[in-house]
C-alpha cells in the first residue's frame, strides 16, 4: 500500500501497467479533503532464492473435496 506524499493517508491503486519489469501505478489518496492523484514505479531488483526447477502444481480441492477444473 502506498501512503499519500502529501497528508500520508493510505492511497488506493486506480489503474497500473507494465513498462518491462517496471510497473507504473496511478493511485489516489482516500483522504477526501487531499484526494491527490499520483503515479509511482514497482520495480524488480534481485532475487532472494531462485528454484533450481519451476514445475506447475495443481489447485487445492475445495474442503467437499471436489478438484477445479484444468484447461490447456
Amino acid at each position: 500500500m502506498m501512503h499519500c506524499p502529501l497528508c500520508g493517508q493510505a492511497a488506493h491503486t486506480r489503474t497500473r501497467h507494465y513498462i518491462t519489469t517496471t510497473r507504473e501505478r496511478y493511485n489516489q489518496c482516500t483522504n477526501i479533503n487531499c484526494g491527490h492523484t499520483f503515479i509511482t514505479h514497482e520495480t524488480f531488483t534481485r532475487s532472494i532464492c531462485v528454484p533450481r526447477q519451476i514445475e506447475p502444481a495443481p489447485p487445492h480441492p475445495s474442503q467437499s473435496g471436489q478438484g477445479m477444473l484444468q484447461f490447456g
